[in-house]
């Protein structure tokens, strides 16, 4: 991609005037906010009478992860600090994940994974013209429901055939170092732009939704974006 992603934001851009939506979602797949933030967008598209398309970008909720990840209690020390601070953020998330209809099971989680490999498993089912949307959400719901370690190649390989990506293709991806630094420089892009927190909908190139709103408020966004004045 040549263009800078902050330059997508052009009012001018021709998706901003047609009457039809395209929303790119920034995210990571270890962020419960982005979970919560996708069932709420996915609730908001259900309201789009016409055609739309959605798109994802990478983002690395902690860039700084070893490519092995770390043990979800060290993981959690090391965000929170003092233990004690833990159980009131749990709490909420999983009320808040309750209402959207996940089963937040952080009692399940052992692992934090260093989210690259599942970044170049989404290119790649952008590549394949699989839907990106519902991949998101398998690996979402294998982290945070299923307690799964989405860093781990077989466990990728297991999401991927749902999805018809056979082994030998995400193998191939993942030890691509082209892809790799495509998905590498597509994130630079986004934080470049001045994004430093996720989930965030750029809808049709000329409104960005930051944060997992309540579906109303995607809704509106829609609305402005694809009829609104400015």
């Amino acid at each position: 991609m040549s263009e800078t992603f902050s330059s997508l934001a052009r009012s001018d851009s021709p998706v901003a005037t047609a009457a039809s939506l395209h929303v790119e979602v920034i995210a990571d797949f270890v962020c419960p906010f982005c979970f919560i933030g996708k069932r709420r967008f996915d609730e908001a598209l259900k309201a789009v009478r016409g055609p739309f398309e959605v798109n994802w970008y990478p983002f690395q909720l902690n860039p700084e992860i070893p490519a092995e990840g770390l043990p979800f209690d060290v993981y959690l020390t090391r965000r929170f600090g003092n233990p004690a601070n833990v159980d009131p953020v749990l709490q909420h998330l999983t009320a808040e994940g309750k209402a959207a209809g996940i089963d937040f099971r952080f009692d399940k989680l052992r692992h934090v994974p260093n989210t690259v490999a599942a970044h170049q498993l989404m290119y790649l089912a952008e590549s394949l013209g699989a839907d990106q949307s519902s991949l998101a959400e398998d690996l979402m719901s294998a982290f945070f429901e299923q307690g799964r370690n989405i860093g781990d190649r077989d466990e990728l390989i297991e999401i991927a055939k749902v999805h018809r990506i056979s082994a030998g293709e995400l193998n191939d991806a993942i030890e691509a170092d082209r892809i790799k630094q495509f998905v590498l420089t597509r994130e630079r892009q986004v934080r470049g732009s001045g994004i430093a927190g996720v989930p965030g909908f750029l809808v049709n190139r000329r409104l960005l939704v930051v944060g997992a709103q309540s579906v109303d408020t995607i809704v509106n966004a829609f609305d402005q974006a694809m009829f609104g004045e400015g």
